[in-house]
């Protein structure tokens, strides 16, 4: 593989359910009837619609004068009578990813070069600061549950022999109750999302009546490819039957973006 000039690289920063994630239970975002089969999702009782959130921890992005809050719903334990939220759970590699030995890939164990990756339990919101103008903004208007956050690594990688940054947000998101179900869960389609450096939503990265399955990286080209589900019979859910598309982001610019395979 040292010698192979495209090197694709498998991974699950936005994506796959892993083992090591903890459930997902999301909220609820309308009346549902106590009678009906939304009342209880999943084992779990329908929780009040507003909800308290509470700052996870601080993020260190690679651009000096923006500082990142991640924002986790609270939790209430009925057996324990206690509350708890969520923490940040970083993505990284084992090992550094390199294949020659001049150390042309230095990633500092990150998943993707110069990106940071995080999730974590119930993780809802992200709080956007920036140092110099001494003003903070959220990304979502309304609580969402983000699966993956991606955001400029603090510590300076290589790719190719070559510094390499980035200057814009990722983020894989359950932001809609797409499946009308009253909640706002894994149930629903997922998304991914590119954000401006001051933390403005800028548009879609694969089309909305998708939902994000899994990813892949092409380290030659910095190209990230996206596996996701049509959700060809319209009922804002994933079926194993519904078509697999494949599209391309452009990491060097994500403005540019394309179907692979349909």
């Amino acid at each position: 593989m040292k010698n192979t000039l495209i090197y694709i690289i498998g991974f699950t920063l936005l994506i796959s359910c892993t083992p090591k994630r903890k459930f997902q239970k999301g909220f609820q975002v309308n009346t549902t009837d106590e009678n009906s089969e939304t009342s209880n999702i999943n084992g779990f009782d329908k929780d009040s619609l507003k909800f308290e959130t509470r700052p996870g921890g601080v993020l260190l992005s690679g651009i000096p004068n923006v500082r990142l809050t991640s924002v986790f719903k609270v939790n209430y334990n009925k057996n324990k009578k206690t509350t708890f939220i969520g923490f940040n759970n970083f993505i990284t590699k084992v090992e550094n990813y390199e294949y020659n030995p001049n150390n042309a890939n230095i990633w500092n164990n990150h998943i993707l070069p110069g990106f940071e990756a995080v999730y974590g339990y119930n993780f809802v919101n992200i709080s956007h600061y920036d140092i110099k103008e001494n003003k903070q903004k959220l990304f979502f208007e309304k609580p969402v549950l983000i699966k993956t956050f991606y955001y400029p690594s603090f510590t300076k990688d290589t790719l190719n022999n070559k510094p390499i940054s980035r200057n814009y947000f990722m983020i894989s998101v359950y932001n809609d109750d797409t499946n009308k179900d009253g909640f706002i869960n894994s149930n629903d389609l997922r998304r991914i999302y590119l954000f401006s450096i001051n933390g403005e939503k800028q548009k879609l990265l694969v089309p909305e009546n998708y939902s994000v399955i899994k990813s892949e990286y092409d380290s030659e080209n910095d190209l990230m490819f996206v596996f996701a589900q049509l959700d060809s019979n319209q009922n804002g859910s994933r079926d194993e039957s519904e078509p697999m598309h494949v599209f391309w982001i452009d990491l060097k610019d994500p403005n540019r973006t394309g179907q692979q395979y349909k």
